[in-house]
């Protein structure tokens, strides 16, 4: 272990990573703090004479090397022990000692003060020397994510820790070294200095002698990678050192590090899966330990580095952000949302905590949160009825701060969980009015998506629809493609469907019929969902035996409206079942709308925006709607109990109906 003896007065130091002249040092008076530090460092503080600032390395292996006024040179050649024994030395230290100095590191608030600190100290331990850059480092960037203040960089005192370190890196500690490192890195000194590239060199060199224990690895990973980018060479060797470590070396710290050294090798992942399925299983015994920042971190690693069959690892790390939630900053908790998304993952008791934490913030949360807050629920379908509520209500106060595609991720929601808020109608009518005086902002795919979430929920874009039938518009919305996609085709056909159907006052542009669609299933199923083969089997068994034959219904019928209907019957005039066959003398049609579970929303008998249209739309063109939920076919208990259910709905409904 190195000491570093520092005297209080100027010294003339070359300039070999700073640009301009050295800054007077003012050294404020010692406080009550630095004293009570001064007593219990008595071992290695001498107190302070006016002479010259010297900075001095005593190593118990090597002679005594000292630069007084920058001009002196080593009197003898140093000796060197092997590198291992050099963290054995720290142990020299008072343990108590060292808690002392970073205890008072932690109180202190400025770098000015930290610098302060350290001049009332004549000598001290590399490593504790290191541990105050980072603290300087700490400090600088909760202010600003810029370049230190010229004042901090020019201080003597932190000059001179620096020149140290570069003079003499073999005579620091593997703490000390790494930790120097990754400070002075942070603090954004010049990559092409004498002084990092001794460091760095340094490190390297004890790197491939296999000198470096896995803590020290991690921090110089970290390092390099901020450093030269993730292509660095050495990259490659610090993780294959890694894996060699045995994992319950590693400290839930260690892991994190691991994580993040191994995001920026996604190109590599396939190369690392087998030790990634390692840290993966022993990250399970970590989480209990983890910071609500780390949790964060740790969904985000798995996300990037495609960890789909970490499933038990995202399942735990989901109960232990339950209880995170109200720690989370804006930015954790969209990252833990993006994850929860990504895996697919949802959880009763994350959705009570989240609509807790949504509703108790309110309009304390960012747009973005707001927006990844939102995508979960729609991606989920989960209608949590506080939290579009509170959405609606952030959304009248604030809309001036979202973004278009943050509009059209916070609007969408409401039409596909098919929810109206209580404020609907300020809501609309803010949205209506940011679209008339910022409809250009808007990109074209962005605003018909939007426009058609609201007809989902019956707020018709009456006032827009002339806009997006236009030529204009839909040559807009195909862009350089050959032709629009088929989803943007049927949302518009959906569109011109709802301005016939339900609102007849519309007389402007009609949409051309090239752009129309035959049908609405689509394969992403956005805008009609196909009936459940299992559900469809078990009414359609019901069916035959009630009707007396397979030859009275259609299956999957599709109607001239772009619709498919799960089972269609034909009544005449008199009440009697038609063949589907026959097309004359047809009285009236009954769409029996066969609903699983992927109809409605999660965990709940609330139907999905776009069944809800479809029925709606449904019964406008004359169709007698007839629901059948899974809830209901599931307490049919047999086969007679499902003929008699069928009935019931079938002629409760139509009493003139006959066998």
């Amino acid at each position: 272990m190195a000491l570093i003896t520092l005297r209080r007065n100027l010294c003339h130091l070359s300039d070999f990573w700073f640009h301009g002249a050295l800054a007077a040092v003012k050294n404020p008076p010692v406080n009550h703090v630095h004293k009570v530090v001064k007593e219990h460092l008595c071992p290695w503080v001498c107190s302070l004479q006016p002479e010259p600032f010297r900075v001095r390395f005593h190593h118990p292996c090597c002679k005594k090397f000292h630069s007084e006024n920058g001009n002196n040179h080593p009197v003898s050649e140093l000796v060197y022990s092997e590198v291992h024994d050099w963290d054995k030395l720290e142990g020299n230290l008072k343990r108590e000692d060292e808690e002392i100095f970073y205890r008072t590191l932690n109180n202190i608030s400025s770098s000015e003060e930290v610098l302060s600190f350290i001049s009332t100290l004549q000598t001290l331990p590399d490593t504790l020397a290191a541990g105050a850059l980072q603290r300087i480092c700490e400090m600088e960037k909760k202010h600003s994510d810029q370049r230190p203040p010229k004042e901090i960089l020019e201080n003597s005192v932190f000059r001179a820790l620096c020149v140290q370190f570069e003079q003499e890196p073999s005579n620091l500690s593997n703490t000390g070294l790494v930790t120097a490192l990754q400070a002075l890195i942070l603090l954004c000194v010049d990559p092409q200095s004498s002084l990092l590239l001794n460091l760095v060199a340094e490190c390297q060199h004890r790197l491939r002698r296999g000198g470096l224990g896995v803590h020290n690895l991690c921090i110089l990973g970290e390092s390099l990678i901020k450093l030269q980018g993730p292509g660095c060479g050495t990259l490659e060797l610090i993780i294959d050192q890694l894996q060699g470590e045995k994992l319950d070396k590693f400290t839930p710290q260690d892991i994190m590090a691991l994580y993040r050294i191994l995001q920026t090798c996604t190109e590599k992942v396939d190369q690392y899966q087998t030790f990634l399925n390692k840290i993966n299983k022993f990250s399970l015994s970590i989480v209990s330990n983890l910071s609500p920042k780390s949790v964060s971190e740790m969904l985000t690693a798995l996300v990037v580095l495609d960890q789909t069959q970490a499933l038990s690892l995202v399942i735990k790390l989901g109960k232990y952000v339950v209880r995170y939630i109200p720690h989370f900053t804006n930015e954790e908790l969209g990252k833990v949302l993006e994850a929860f998304i990504y895996f697919g993952y949802s959880d009763i008791f994350f959705t009570d905590a989240l609509e807790q934490h949504v509703t108790s913030l309110c309009v304390s949360l960012d747009p973005e949160t707001v927006s990844k807050v939102m995508e979960y629920c729609t991606r989920k379908l989960i209608l949590s009825k506080p939290i579009l509520n509170t959405v609606a209500e952030i959304f009248v106060c604030q809309s001036e701060n979202f973004s278009p595609s943050q509009i059209s991720e916070l609007i969408e929601p409401f039409g596909k969980l098919n929810h109206l808020p209580p404020n609907a109608s300020a809501l609309f009518r803010k949205l209506e009015n940011m679209l008339l005086t910022h409809s250009n902002y808007f990109p074209p795919k962005t605003l018909l998506k939007l426009l058609h979430s609201c007809s989902l929920i019956e707020c018709h874009p009456v006032n827009f629809m002339a806009k997006i039938f236009s030529p204009y518009f839909l040559q807009q919305l195909q862009g350089e493609e050959s032709c629009l996609d088929r989803l943007c085709l049927a949302q518009l056909t959906q569109l011109f469907l709802t301005s016939v159907l339900e609102c007849p006052f519309y007389k402007g542009p009609k949409l051309l019929p090239q752009f129309q669609v035959k049908s609405f299933l689509t394969p992403c199923y956005s805008l009609e969902t196909p009936v459940d083969f299992q559900l469809y089997k078990s009414v359609m068994i019901g069916l035959i035996d009630l009707l007396g034959g397979r030859m009275y219904f259609a299956s999957k019928v599709l109607t001239p409206y772009c619709y498919t209907i799960d089972v269609e019957l034909k009544l005449d005039e008199e009440g009697f079942v038609l063949p589907p066959t026959v097309h004359e003398d047809v009285h009236k049609r009954v769409a029996l709308c066969i609903d699983g579970p992927e109809r409605f929303c999660l965990n709940s008998r609330h139907l999905l925006g776009k069944e809800a249209i479809k029925q709606r739309h449904l019964h406008l063109l004359g169709y007698q709607v007839v629901q059948i939920p899974y809830y209901e076919i599931e307490m049919q208990k047999s086969k007679h109990e499902l003929v008699e259910y069928l009935q019931t709905k079938l002629f409760s409904q139509n009493a003139d109906v006959h066998c």
